[in-house]
């Protein structure tokens, strides 16, 4: 390549790349696509929306403009969904020296991406994070019980993170190729607060900036917060802080196994004894309906991105069905084995449990909730 040739490559050079996780976002693709492109005029960029296999056509659209225009990039995921992983996955299809992350809903001041920019060179800074809550910034029309449980959440970030952020759970933020690298391993995936995984994966201390903005209203589409964001928020502090001792999934099926250990109880006690059924009957409706709540749960909280759907539901919880009865069965000669070797009875029972809990967990991990196909 002559020196000329190598000159306008380097300065032809990608400098951003846009990462947008989507899920039924295809009214808001036009317009972000065009606000990106207002406002990053100056700059070589690419915008990469990852796609969780939309079932509105999200990714069809995205495909439509990418035909027309080489900025703009499609993954489309089939069989897996999440934000955080959805982030992760678009961050490491790009060779842009600098990547940012922005939702699809325009509620992100796309705006601000050159300031931080300009801040990422200025500063020398690994990281700008899109803040609601430093001076100039603001969390716009939220209501007073969001705004509440979004500062509650923040000081709680405090227990995984030794950096000082005012909003490390802001879904908006720019940084350095060479971080996503030193974190990419160690990065749990879990939940919406990718950037609060990121700070906290990070191997050595980060030089952090911060660019205000103020959080606007959704375009188009329906919000895909929902009460489980709290749960996965919960699972994410879990992973960082016991993670390296215990798998938090293997936590998460513990709890609900315990709840589940709860509605058995309730139901042998309004069966036996408030309405006199058999016991055995009343042992065996109390165990069937134990079952049919852990499944169901697991398959919403601890499952939530393998969670199965429509026919496979069912089929899901056969499987479930067949695998924890092998689970108590191996509980109960446990147990037995070591009351019969003079272990003290509670030892043995705890024994039995934990074997039968390993058990259902590692078996319905890999043959309920695995496999290539998933919902």
């Amino acid at each position: 390549m002559m020196a000329s040739d190598m000159h306008q490559a380097a300065s032809d050079s990608l400098e951003l790349s846009i990462v947008v996780p989507t899920l039924r976002e295809r009214e808001n693709v036009p317009e972000l696509i065009r606000r990106l492109d207002a406002c990053l005029k100056q700059y070589r960029w690419e915008v990469i929306f990852v796609d969780d296999d939309s079932p509105d056509g999200t990714a069809d659209v995205v495909r439509e403009f990418a035909c027309r225009d080489g900025r703009v990039r499609c993954l489309q995921r089939i069989g897996r969904r999440g934000l955080s992983t959805a982030c992760i996955e678009g961050m490491l299809a790009t060779a842009a020296p600098m990547i940012a992350v922005i939702d699809a809903d325009l509620q992100h001041d796309e705006t601000r991406l050159p300031v931080m920019l300009q801040a990422m060179r200025e500063t020398h800074a690994d990281l700008i994070v899109g803040t609601r809550y430093a001076a100039g910034g603001s969390v716009g029309s939220w209501d007073a019980s969001r705004a509440a449980m979004s500062r509650i959440a923040t000081r709680l970030s405090r227990l995984i993170s030794a950096h000082h952020v005012s909003d490390p759970l802001s879904g908006f933020f720019m940084l350095r190729r060479d971080v996503l690298h030193t974190a990419v391993h160690n990065l749990s995936g879990m939940g919406f607060k990718i950037l609060l995984d990121l700070i906290a994966s990070a191997k050595t201390p980060l030089v952090i900036g911060e660019v205000p903005y103020t959080f606007r209203a959704r375009l188009a589409g329906e919000s895909k917060l929902d009460s489980t964001v709290l749960w996965e928020f919960g699972m994410l502090l879990a992973d960082k802080l016991i993670g390296r001792y215990v798998p938090v999934r293997f936590l998460a099926f513990a709890l609900v196994g315990a709840a589940g250990v709860l509605v058995h109880m309730m139901v042998l006690a309004a069966l036996f004894s408030t309405l006199r059924v058999n016991f055995t009957a009343s042992q065996t409706v109390a165990a069937a309906i134990a079952m049919v709540f852990n499944y169901t749960i697991n398959n919403v909280l601890t499952y939530r991105d393998r969670r199965r759907k429509g026919i496979r539901w069912f089929t899901g919880l056969l499987s479930f069905v067949a695998a924890c009865s092998i689970g108590a069965i191996a509980n109960v000669g446990i147990a037995s084995f070591l009351f019969e070797h003079r272990t003290r009875w509670f030892i043995s029972a705890l024994a039995g449990i934990l074997v039968g809990a390993v058990w259902n967990y590692a078996i319905t991990t890999l043959y309920t909730w695995g496999g290539p196909k998933r919902q």
